[in-house]
């Protein structure tokens, strides 16, 4: 994968970035709890967002997103 600082990424390639089923990525994407933009029909990911939204989720060391947080999970 090429590392330039707009990388934009595909939900198949976004899906085996974080190592997780693609059905998985879909619900985050349905519940808002990752950063995205949809273009036409297709979900689209920066790679700079992505990666301060996993470094944001871990940040206190719980690893669980801000937003959880807010709503007590």
């Amino acid at each position: 994968m090429n590392d330039s600082p707009n990388e934009v990424l595909t939900i198949e390639e976004l899906a085996s970035y974080l190592k997780i089923a693609k059905s998985t990525l879909y619900k985050l994407v349905r519940e808002g709890k990752i950063p995205c933009q949809k273009i036409g029909r297709h979900w689209r990911f920066r790679k700079p967002a992505i990666d301060f939204w996993l470094e944001k989720g871990r940040s206190d060391g719980t690893g669980t997103p801000p937003a959880e947080k807010d709503r007590g999970a």
